[in-house]
């Protein structure tokens, strides 16, 4: 099967031809930044500090021992990350390096596959290769496998969340997202997605677990509590250095502390509205709800407290896969100049012009994470004033035409749309199945999309 799946031959559609071109570009693109990019490393090396903690922490030594007046990367895990990591150093360090490069690779495949599951496309899609090539020459990506950190298992960590939330499986969701949790707290926000599902289970396990395991790796450590008294202060600290979170760059250039708070809480507020919209007219449309929320809550958690790094933009990958949905915040172009700045792995260093490249490559994320929060609140600002002088709030905020729409996804079970043509085009409109009634929600079809 797999053999004449690879037999070369001649595309006869459109779908075909993108799809030939597309999967060397994307297998290749692959490969070379796992196996080339990623083992040649960087001056920048996360994995170091956590082989050297995980070592230190088998050997029974202390683990919080970092000099945070240097820049270099520091060993910011807690407990319960340390417990999970440690089986990292029973082997040397380069053999060590090269295993979690490919665990991490493993994990955002892993990761793809499902973002294509929960989208409804599958790996005959075109969808597949171009996701998969947009991905492996993102920033995010290459610097997480280049730099060799654990953003990877993130980022597969947030799939199944969204998947077994979508679901209804409150107390697995809850558990994969503690495992989270219990390594880097970066998904923690998505647990107001859960609070405002009412799935409250969620919250036995996602607290439980980190809980306890760092109940039990408590006993194993020689200074656990230095976490919370060395560690955690300096976490609460803006840093002025690879940081792109506004209080870095403000902390950078010398704003004053008025117009830092101010660009903070006028943000802020942006997301609330942001939040408040979507929670008010689109819950029950599950999948852009969940994935749309969640985008939110994650950019403004990059965003606003004292730390942000650019690879962190690896969790808004279920975000911006909503741009295939016909309501999608994401269909303009001023959304993708924002997803251009966090996301592309274009460096604007100039040595011509070294103020202004040194401020483009410096501001690009910063300014990227801000505009794509505004877009979204401008977006959902601009239906709800347009939904209101209709008249039609009671129908929600989704204009007409994207009722009416046909899904580019094609309609559930049509042959059509493994081929990646959906049902899109003048023919669909013909199709009975492309004008049906909403379906009711599910995890497998949303509210407001058509089947």
């Amino acid at each position: 099967m797999l053999l004449r799946q690879l037999e070369p031959r001649t595309a006869r559609t459109t779908a075909e031809v993108i799809r030939f071109a597309l999967w060397p570009l994307a297998v290749m693109t692959v490969l070379h930044r796992v196996f080339i990019k990623a083992v040649n490393g960087f001056v920048t090396d996360d994995y170091r500090p956590v082989y050297n903690a995980s070592f230190q922490f088998l050997n029974g030594n202390p683990v919080y021992t970092a000099n945070f007046d240097s820049v270099d990367p520091h060993y910011l895990y807690p407990p319960s990350g340390t417990l999970l990591i440690a089986p990292v150093a029973i082997i040397d360090y380069e053999k060590s390096r090269w295993l979690f490069i490919l665990l991490n690779a493993v994990a955002i495949l892993i990761a793809w596959y499902l973002l294509l599951k929960l989208f409804r496309y599958t790996l005959n899609s075109v969808a597949a290769p171009a996701l998969l090539l947009a991905m492996f020459a993102s920033e995010t990506v290459i610097n997480t496998l280049v730099f060799t950190n654990v953003n990877g298992c993130l980022l597969l960590g947030e799939l199944i969340f969204l998947h077994l939330i979508l679901a209804r499986r409150d107390l697995w969701a809850g558990a994969v997202l503690g495992l989270t949790i219990a390594v880097k707290p970066t998904l923690a926000p998505l647990l107001l997605i859960a609070a405002a599902r009412g799935q409250w289970k969620v919250f036995i396990t996602a607290a439980g677990v980190p809980v306890a395991l760092t109940a039990a790796a408590w006993p194993l450590m020689v200074d656990p509590e230095k976490f919370f008294t060395r560690v955690g202060p300096y976490l609460m600290e803006t840093r002025d250095y690879f940081n792109s979170a506004i209080s870095g760059n403000a902390e950078y250039y010398g704003l004053p502390p008025w117009l830092t708070w101010g660009m903070r809480i006028t943000m802020g507020l942006i997301v609330l509205g942001s939040l408040w919209l979507l929670y008010r007219y689109y819950r029950e449309d599950e999948l852009f709800f969940v994935c749309t929320a969640s985008g939110v809550l994650l950019t403004a958690s990059f965003l606003l407290p004292s730390l942000g790094q650019m690879y962190y933009s690896m969790m808004l990958f279920p975000f911006l896969m909503t741009v295939v949905l016909r309501n999608s915040v994401l269909r303009n172009w001023p959304a993708w100049l924002a997803i251009f700045g966090f996301m592309s792995y274009d460096k604007w260093l100039s040595d011509r012009w070294q103020d202004i490249g040194r401020n483009l490559e410096y501001l690009r994320i910063t300014f990227g994470w801000g505009l794509l929060l505004l877009v979204v609140f401008c977006v959902l600002a601009d239906r709800y004033l347009a939904a209101r002088a209709a008249g039609t709030l009671d129908k929600g905020l989704d204009q007409d035409w994207m009722r009416t729409a046909p899904d580019p996804r094609g309609p559930v079970g049509d042959p059509q749309r493994a081929e990646g043509t959906g049902a899109a085009g003048p023919a669909a409109a013909k199709d009975p199945a492309a004008t049906a009634e909403p379906a009711p929600p599910t995890a497998e079809v949303p509210a407001g999309h058509r089947t």
